[in-house]
């Protein structure tokens, strides 16, 4: 018995190769149905060019989906016909969001695989990264990783890896979250209050310190959503008294700062093992979705300083919108934790200029319209989550302008550090030996967010962004070499590739 235990995970590794290799080969689409461009060797030539070395003018060759020469424009011979000329248009890295939620499979009339990763194309996004709940079943084992990745195969437009699930079933079975990691997920993620979700239940620091453990050795990540519930007679009291609950200001009374901060304390009393020489070192503590910019962050900044293995992540909407803004009944900017005030806003704008926040995230999280109630406006009923995958460049961009945000700074925040926290050493800069994954765009160009612009997430009415006037048009993406999106129109086939741990 102790034999088969041992092989269990071996088993579901292979298991996982073999299945997910069946399905991709046992009929490849042709190049022609994968891009609108009908060459594997190309050039890609612009006047801005976002390298790690920095912005050149000059062009990147192109060849079986890697980079394999960039040169300057002083060297460019100008001898290939296979050239796309993008003239002053920006030259990027594509995009790769480490928190997005598909809800495929199980609950795909909320997005669903094929709209979630075509709205990621037409928005510059080469990489998704999907979380483990609000798809049905959440991905907490070898089997529901199975369906996630079977559920993925033929059905994407860009590349998706998972995330796995850390939940109290099965934190304290190493052998379980070995099997689920040797699987192929890039990491973990938990939940400190509850998910909304019935089968994602919250975890505590017990739970989280035993899968730092585990993930030590795989050197992966931990992501976790950090707010603790504190003084629950107050919520009761706030849920069940005479506050409106159609007032954002009622719902921002049931999740105060101090609720991220509790939760980052109680992080930190694990986080401590993965200095090195801890029982956890080599693991990685990721924060999601950072709202608090004062005593939450400041403990984030004193952890770093120790040398414990944290990172941390805000979202655009988090520095797009402030509470003061947000009108009666508008359930489309529920989130959670929340939107908070101008002066919160204005101080994570300070830490992700100054470098304290590491990288940006969309966490797009939407659903069906009804359970948003926008026409009974009840924040305290409706669900939480800011729909916004396809629109995190521009808006990242458009409200970045007054900090004097740069193109080299939206290449590391977008592509260069969460490709670090994901391990996707070949993907997050235009460098050779690269995927050739980039995004063409025009920051300049601005446009309107309205019924007449092409949206493809699913569910566009319930997206916080509808009507604002953005700046920063995204022309092409490419995708191992492949034109996946050009100008409002999508390649013939979904031929992204999932992407499992090795």
């Amino acid at each position: 018995m102790d034999l088969q235990w041992r092989l269990l995970p071996l088993l579901m590794l292979l298991a996982s190769v073999f299945i997910l290799f069946f399905i991709q080969d046992s009929s490849k689409p042709s190049r022609k149905d994968c891009s609108l461009l009908p060459y594997n060797h190309f050039w890609i030539k612009s006047k801005r060019i976002v390298t790690p070395q920095g912005i050149i003018s000059g062009a990147v060759e192109v060849n079986g989906g890697n980079i394999v020469s960039i040169v300057k424009e002083e060297d460019w011979k100008g001898k290939s016909k296979e050239l796309v000329d993008y003239g002053e248009a920006v030259v990027m890295p594509g995009l790769i969001d480490v928190h997005a939620h598909l809800d495929d499979p199980g609950r795909a009339e909320w997005e669903g695989f094929p709209s979630g990763t075509k709205a990621a194309a037409a928005g510059g996004i080469t990489t998704l990264i999907d979380m483990p709940l609000n798809s049905f079943p959440s991905t907490v084992s070898t089997e529901t990783l199975k369906l996630k990745i079977e559920a993925a195969v033929k059905r994407i437009y860009v590349d998706v890896g998972f995330w796995g699930g850390l939940v109290p079933e099965n934190a304290f079975n190493a052998t379980a979250l070995d099997a689920l990691l040797l699987a192929g997920v890039l990491g973990l993620k938990s939940f400190m209050c509850p998910s909304g979700i019935n089968d994602f239940p919250m975890t505590n620091a017990s739970h989280i310190k035993e899968g730092l453990a585990v993930l030590a050795k795989y050197r992966r990540p931990l992501l976790v959503h950090a707010e603790i519930q504190e003084n629950s007679e107050l919520l009761s009291e706030v849920e069940n008294g005479g506050d409106d609950p159609r007032s954002y200001s009622t719902y921002l009374k049931t999740r105060p700062p101090s609720w991220e901060e509790a939760a980052i304390r109680e992080l930190l009393t694990v986080t401590e093992d993965t200095r090195v020489g801890g029982r956890a070192e080599g693991a990685h503590l990721h924060v999601v979705h950072l709202s608090d910019a004062s005593s939450s962050l400041q403990l984030i900044k004193e952890a770093k300083s120790r040398g414990d293995g944290i990172t941390v992540e805000t979202c655009p909407h988090y520095l797009a919108f402030s509470a003061e803004e947000i009108q009666d009944g508008d359930t489309c900017f529920k989130c959670a934790p929340p939107i908070r005030d101008a002066s919160n806003k204005e101080k994570l704008w300070e830490a992700l200029m100054e470098g304290h926040i590491d990288l940006l995230s969309s966490d797009h999280s939407p659903t069906v319209p009804d359970l948003k109630l926008l026409n009974d406006g009840n924040f305290l009923r409706a669900w939480g989550g800011i729909s916004s995958l396809q629109f995190v460049l521009p808006v990242t961009w458009s409200y970045g302008q007054k900090y004097g945000v740069t193109l080299e700074q939206l290449a590391q925040w977008w592509s260069e550090r969460p490709a670090k926290l994901a391990g996707q050493d070949s993907k997050g800069a235009i460098a050779i030996g690269n995927h050739a994954d980039m995004v063409v765009w025009e920051p300049e160009a601005e446009f309107d967010l309205n019924d007449n612009y092409p949206v493809f997430i699913k569910n566009p009415s319930i997206s916080a962004y509808l009507g604002k006037r953005l700046s920063g048009k995204v022309l092409a993406t490419f995708v191992r070499g492949n034109l996946v999106f050009k100008e409002g129109n999508h390649a013939p086939t979904p031929c992204g590739a999932p992407i499992l741990a090795t």
